[in-house]
């Protein structure tokens, strides 16, 4: 039995080195400027961006993840991040729609800048990876489906707190003070 994490590390290593930090830049310009963060994505790409609501939070944005019930009516100044490998999760796409009708602009992260979400996005942050529906792999080692990118995402939006807290001068302990105490 091989231990895959070293191969998962390097393939992970290889693909952020892609990452066009021109994208990162105007991700960070989108987040600062927004009155209202609401957040949204589905399966594992769902879950990398609960976790990154949960840092915004943390930083002292106004974050909502989309379909909590104390989530409030958005409005012109606010921004939608979508998480999404592809660009093309149906319910995604109509979440997208909604959000540009409405005058809010819309942030996608994705492996497809020229998805249909990818189209109607003010800013895109492309990651790379292989979709869930494609089976050709350009490297010897490569993990299944969308594992890449959803581990990529998640190390990603780490890194985009990180300077967002350069922006914001936040620390961990000026962040620790809005941390959760009802646990």
């Amino acid at each position: 039995m091989k231990n895959y994490t070293l191969d998962i590390l390097n393939e992970l290593t290889q693909n952020v080195k892609k990452v066009d930090s021109d994208e990162i830049e105007n991700f960070v310009k989108q987040i600062n400027s927004a009155n209202h963060i609401f957040l949204n994505g589905a399966g594992r790409s769902g879950i990398a961006i609960q976790a990154f609501a949960n840092r915004l939070m943390h930083l002292g944005f106004s974050v909502s993840l989309v379909g909590e019930i104390s989530s409030p009516h958005s409005k012109a100044g606010d921004l939608l991040i979508i998480c999404s490998g592809s660009g093309e999760t149906g319910s995604l796409k109509s979440l997208a729609k909604k959000a540009k009708q409405s005058g809010v602009k819309l942030a996608l992260v994705t492996m497809k800048k020229a998805s249909t979400i990818g189209r109607l996005a003010d800013v895109v942050l492309v990651l790379p990876g292989t979709t869930k529906e494609e089976n050709k792999r350009d490297d010897a080692f490569a993990q299944p489906m969308g594992s890449a990118f959803e581990q990529l995402a998640f190390l990603t939006f780490d890194g985009l707190v990180m300077n967002l807290m350069d922006d914001t001068e936040e620390s961990s302990e000026t962040m620790f003070a809005r941390h959760a105490d009802f646990e």
